[in-house]
């Protein structure tokens, strides 16, 4: 059983950091592109023509969201995913009857094994409901009560 958890927990932190991967690589080529545009496009053709700036600074948004999803990347490599945790916290893999929690960074739904498991960030509500839970226990979130089967 154990080794089960803990390939279970491999295979959803390794889908995680594929996702995650998908993500910086989407953002890095849609970052490329709007620089092209503007390199492509020249210089403005007048003080009112803001085409080029409004690429610019497309691509100076998507530099923020790459900066914040190689954050969210470095805080998914910090998970061990050899640790079976006994509360709930950082890296935890927590099981209800109504849903499934991996505590890493907030990416939403993962399907392993035909089983969907949310990933969610330490910073969100529902974590603040399960902090330091252990398996048995219940807590309430949105006015409904849950019971946790299981945690690792």
């Amino acid at each position: 059983m154990l080794v089960e958890k803990l390939a279970l927990k491999n295979k959803i932190l390794d889908l995680c950091l594929a996702q995650q991967q998908a993500t910086i690589d989407h953002i890095e080529f849609a970052m490329d592109e709007a620089q092209k545009s503007a390199n492509d496009y020249g210089q403005p053709k007048d003080r009112y023509d803001s085409y080029r700036i409004q690429l610019l600074r497309k691509r100076d948004l998507m530099a923020g969201q790459l900066h914040q999803a190689f954050n969210q990347m470095e805080t998914l490599r910090k998970v061990d995913p050899k640790v079976i945790h006994d509360h709930a916290g950082f890296g935890a893999v927590v099981q209800t009857k109504e849903q499934n929690l991996f505590i890493a960074v907030g990416l939403g739904k993962i399907n392993v094994n035909g089983r969907d498991y949310y990933a969610i960030s330490p910073n969100v509500p529902i974590f603040e409901a399960i902090r330091n839970k252990r398996k048995g226990e219940e807590f309430s979130f949105r006015g409904t009560t849950q019971k946790i089967l299981d945690i690792f």
